[in-house]
């Protein structure tokens, strides 16, 4: 099927990227052959919808490169000790963080011009974030003093929050969603926030039983007297991120393109509104793989938005199975 939200310029840019990186990418050369696909074939694909995608698990056993370049960084997962953890080798960073940049300016207002209070501990006790490095860099593009980093206790992070509502300056409480719930409790009365958006993200990392976003979203409303949550959904192995401004709904920026898999036969595209796996084109990733099958679940929608409904079972097992290549 064709998917309604893909424009000219995109279905263009795509295939002539997947045209080039199915020939220039060695893990992802490797996959498309696997698939059954000869030169012949990749150079006369003509539509968007038959692009085969790279299963996620490759970045946990592969170098995903797209030439032969030295990575400026390496971006990790988190993984227990001993698990094989995805890598993402970044050609050029300050790409990374332009695109960042752009990305949340496009969705919301450059970056500079707010307040950012980042509550990442499980991301900070680790190298490699892809997200302390946008964190990072946000913070310090910030011009307001109180921006910073949160690890231990929340007493620093209620008294900058008092100060910057005192202010009226517009600020983001970006926080993994377990120490978003953590903060929620500790606070002795329910907050009436009027400056600051709250952003969840990273869900719960073991540290908590996971409950639906709804659930998360209706405690953290009440907790900081909020009308909606937002979200950031972002990966090691992308270099672009989508952003909800509430009830889980996603957007992404031009570049970033999210097509439904059919859960049963996954080389296939799925109707729109119904459940799918998790798709992602992300053109920002030139020097690595820019078609990613995620082993997330949601739904997309006719517009391109889309909604996480959760985790594929035995994800990881399935990955390993199929990059046998």
């Amino acid at each position: 099927m064709s998917l309604p939200y893909l424009n000219d310029d995109f279905k263009q840019m795509a295939l002539a990227m997947f045209k080039y990186q199915a020939i220039h990418n060695t893990t992802y050369a490797a996959w498309v052959k696997h698939l059954g696909w000869d030169d012949a074939a990749i150079q006369s694909l003509n539509k968007v919808e038959g692009i085969p995608f790279l299963p996620i698990g490759a970045f946990k056993h592969h170098a995903v490169k797209t030439g032969n370049f030295e990575a400026e960084a390496l971006f990790t997962s988190s993984g227990s000790t001993g698990d094989n953890v995805s890598t993402h080798h970044v050609a050029n960073l300050a790409a990374y963080l332009k695109n960042t940049h752009a990305i949340f300016s496009h969705s919301y207002a450059p970056p500079e011009d707010f307040a950012w209070l980042c509550l990442l501990p499980s991301y900070l006790e680790r190298e490699g974030s892809s997200l302390v490095a946008m964190a990072s860099h946000f913070i310090e593009a910030s011009v307001a003093e109180e921006s910073g980093f949160f690890l231990k206790g929340f007493d620093e992070l209620k008294y900058r929050i008092d100060q910057l509502e005192l202010n009226g300056t517009p600020t983001i409480l970006l926080g993994v969603s377990f120490a978003l719930m953590d903060f929620a409790e500790w606070l002795d009365e329910d907050l009436a926030l009027k400056y600051t958006l709250v952003m969840e993200t990273g869900g719960m990392k073991g540290r908590r039983e996971e409950p639906s976003r709804e659930s998360l979203h209706a405690t953290l409303k009440k907790a900081f007297g909020l009308p909606v949550i937002h979200s950031e959904y972002g990966m090691t192995e992308l270099m672009s991120q989508a952003y909800s401004k509430g009830d889980g709904l996603f957007r992404t920026p031009p570049h970033m393109k999210v097509f439904p898999r059919n859960l049963e036969s996954p080389l296939e595209v799925e109707n729109l509104d119904r459940p799918a796996g998790l798709n992602i084109v992300d053109l920002a990733n030139a020097s690595s793989c820019a078609f990613i099958a995620t082993d997330d679940i949601g739904l997309v929608h006719a517009d391109g938005s889309f909604h996480v409904q959760g985790r594929l079972d035995n994800a990881d097992l399935r990955g390993c199975n199929l990059l046998v290549i």
